[in-house]
């Protein structure tokens, strides 16, 4: 089973990991991808104004272009901590038992804009760039979507898509029986389910929680759904090649 997430905006500073070697990142074929984009960040970063376009962001988080200078010497954390942000708060890696933190370090991987998907423990530094970021000659859906998805599509596990529609955009994962994409959605007085949007993120950080401490590495979607039935999860079969996790919206 693999559970891929997304990453987060907002990220921890420092980390007591050595600066960034992309041979110890989980998928090893997508290395040449990753330091051409580390170049190309490098390179933007010498232009602030540049940056900050490229990046969207405002002279208040004009620090984050002094990270994107610095992503090759700067230290690094694993990558379930150095997120942030209210998915990476309700997984809450750093309270997880070892066991679990173990049982991630092979299951859990979190798709990065700047390095491709990595594994939960790979170290990682600081940075800013999203899947919608724009960098000069090197268009980050073209760089990356094909490459990504065929390393996917390299087994035929479990595999659990909780990616945002952006992130999945940087590399679809496979159509086939045992790969699905997570949608948490609220069902009405009227039955009707509809996509939650406010707790989409919490939902999502508590399910992938539950799953590591769980520590089961389930072989198919039918063993998943009938785990998250005696864990109190409300967990169904959508659209084709979808999940959807029930939860209640007022929470």
């Amino acid at each position: 089973m693999r559970i891929l997430l997304p990453p987060s905006e907002t990220k921890r500073d420092g980390g007591d990991g050595a600066p960034l070697d992309v041979r110890s990142l989980a998928f090893p074929q997508l290395n040449t991808r990753r330091r051409a984009v580390l170049k190309a960040v490098r390179e933007l970063a010498r232009d602030r104004d540049a940056s900050m376009a490229a990046l969207k962001i405002g002279p208040k988080l004009a620090g984050e272009v002094d990270r994107n200078r610095a992503v090759t010497r700067s230290p690094t954390m694993p990558a379930i901590d150095r997120y942030t942000g209210v998915l990476y708060d309700a997984l809450d890696a750093a309270a997880l038992p070892e066991p679990a933190r173990r049982f991630a370090a092979d299951r859990v991987f979190v798709h990065s804009a700047l390095l491709g998907p990595v594994g939960a423990l790979d170290g990682i530094p600081a940075y800013r760039l999203s899947h919608d970021s724009r960098l000069p000659g090197l268009p980050l859906r073209a760089h990356w979507s094909t490459a990504v998805a065929r390393v996917l599509d390299d087994r035929d596990d479990l595999l659990l898509d909780l990616r945002s529609e952006g992130y999945a955009g940087l590399g679809p994962a496979p159509r086939r029986d045992g790969s699905v994409y997570l949608r948490v959605v609220t069902e009405g007085a009227d039955g009707v389910a509809r996509a939650l949007n406010h707790f989409n993120k919490h939902a999502k950080g508590a399910f992938t929680r539950a799953l590591i401490e769980h520590g089961e590495d389930f072989a198919s979607v039918d063993d998943l759904v009938a785990w998250a039935a005696g864990a109190g999860l409300r967990l169904r079969a959508g659209a084709p090649g979808e999940l959807e996790l029930v939860v209640d919206g007022a929470r």
